[in-house]
């Protein structure tokens, strides 16, 4: 098991002046994937900045510099499950674009196709002390249009080709 170290720079008390992370439930969703650099002041609608934004990025502006950090350290530390599947999904070997430890809004999918809203995420032992907030987490990337597949590390191990023929065949379907 891997143990992460979140730097103190990384707390909700880098957030700007007088914010919480609650004020930004708030902000219009548009603004959830427009990309860090050069916010600036925008003068354009809705429409014109949607179609400005590459369709790759999906993190919350706000929150992202306190994800970034953490989505580093597990692109750079991947669980033996992830480097096992991730020879069966890189280079859209299963016909379609994958991103692996992939920021959307406030969180890291362990694999991701964003041109099928498809979310793949791989459980270990963890999974089973945190079912109600991996309940609530699919739930809300479900409301983003997410769909959200799970596969446990168990899986993975027996029988990871299997595990890549149920995620392209998830995706051809969609």
């Amino acid at each position: 098991m891997i143990k992460l170290s979140v730097p103190d720079h990384l707390t909700p008390l880098n957030l700007p002046k007088g914010e919480t992370l609650d004020s930004f439930d708030n902000q219009p969703s548009v603004l959830h994937s427009l990309p860090l650099e050069g916010l600036g002041e925008v003068k354009s609608t809705s429409n014109e900045i949607e179609n400005q934004i590459p369709g790759y990025i999906t993190a919350n502006p706000y929150t992202y510099h306190l994800i970034k950090e953490v989505r580093d350290i597990l692109k750079d530390k991947p669980t033996k499950e992830e480097e096992l599947l991730w020879p069966y999904l890189k280079n859209k070997k299963t016909g379609h674009k994958i991103r692996r430890q992939h920021i959307i809004e406030v969180f890291i999918a362990d694999f991701v196709c964003l041109s099928k809203k498809l979310v793949i995420e791989i459980d270990g032992k963890i999974h089973l002390k945190h079912q109600e907030r991996d309940r609530m987490r699919t739930l809300r990337l479900n409301e983003m249009g997410y769909e959200v597949i799970r596969f446990t590390n168990e899986e993975v191990l027996e029988n990871t080709e299997l595990v890549a023929q149920k995620i392209k065949e998830n995706l051809d379907n969609m």
